[in-house]
């Protein structure tokens, strides 16, 4: 090959490689700007912004109010994000204070009901037993009610009893001659007195049978009389601010509660077999009493004095059923 030759390809090379270099930096420079013109790409000016990610929190219902619609995350803690961006404030209900009532002046109110109480005696219900007989002297007997206006009176069996819960109620007795009689339950008839039995005193006996028949089979059942007045409260002997028995009088369903009212709300008081609601650390003396009736019924005394031993006459009773 000739000198002329030689030299010819070492210049087709050269532009051959000039040529490749140029093309390849053509396309760096394209490829580049293709990136930079694409529909939302970002120059690499620095970190991007995070976007935060929005989910719906379930519906909740709470004591204070109801939220709905809340989202995470919530830009402020006194409202949350929905899941359309828009800020709901949380609602909080104010808890209502209760007003006071003037010392010594006597207020009543009737609230409605709540759920029944259960107890061995109930509502709606024909218990099975036999009927006896004894002498019940005034009237007066282990709840202490004091003289009876009447002697249309008797004493449950222990086990009906229940810690004095039976004391007040109404049963209507019926004989199986076909007799009957509806009587006042104020005194407690211990063992030997089986459940379902209720001692009768001698003159609400003689109204079903003779007393020589000693032992009557009956059925007998709860009943809510009519025209009986309104109900009263009494302090107990040696009651004072420091300690408290309160018993209610004339009601016309037994009661299944008594609570009365302290700084911190209502106290319900544990129930003696003396039918008597004992505070023995004076808490709740002389408030406000709420008295629950075995269909739920509230009512509700306040402005009663701590006096022991007078019985305060109310304005309420509770409703016949």
């Amino acid at each position: 090959m000739t000198t002329r030759q030689v030299a010819r390809q070492r210049r087709r090379r050269r532009r051959l490689v000039l040529g490749a270099a140029a093309a390849l930096t053509v396309t760096g420079v394209l490829a580049y700007l293709l990136m930079a013109i694409l529909p939302g790409h970002k120059a690499d000016a620095g970190p991007s912004a995070a976007t935060p990610f929005v989910t719906t929190q379930p519906k909740a219902t709470g004591s204070e109010g109801t939220t709905s619609g809340s989202t995470t995350p919530s830009p402020s803690a006194s409202a949350s994000t929905s899941a359309t961006g828009s800020a709901t404030p949380k609602t909080t209900a104010t808890p209502k204070t209760p007003k006071a009532s003037p010392k010594r002046t006597q207020k009543s109110s009737r609230t409605s009901t709540t759920t029944p109480s259960d107890g061995r005696i109930r509502p709606n219900t024909s218990y099975k037993g036999v009927a006896t007989a004894y002498e019940a002297g005034v009237g007066d007997g282990a709840c202490l009610f004091g003289a009876s206006p009447d002697m249309m009176i008797a004493a449950m069996n222990t086990t009906d009893y229940e810690t004095s819960r039976a004391c007040g109620a109404y049963v209507l007795v019926r004989a199986s001659n076909g007799k009957s009689i509806t009587v006042r339950i104020t005194n407690e008839c211990p063992l030997p007195c089986a459940p379902g039995q209720i001692d009768l005193s001698q003159q609400a006996f003689a109204k079903l049978a003779d007393l020589k028949v000693g032992r009557l089979p009956i059925t007998w059942s709860l009943v809510s009389p009519g025209s009986i007045g309104t109900m009263s409260i009494r302090y107990k002997t040696g009651s004072s601010a420091y300690w408290c028995g309160i018993q209610v009088i004339g009601h016309r369903n037994p009661v299944a509660r008594l609570e009365v009212r302290t700084g911190s709300g209502w106290r319900s008081l544990p129930r003696t077999s003396f039918n008597y609601f004992v505070s023995a650390d004076g808490s709740g003396c002389g408030k406000a009493i709420r008295v629950t009736d075995i269909y739920g019924e509230q009512l509700t005394v306040s402005g009663l004095a701590v006096l022991p031993n007078v019985v305060q006459a109310t304005q309420v009773q509770f409703a016949r059923h």
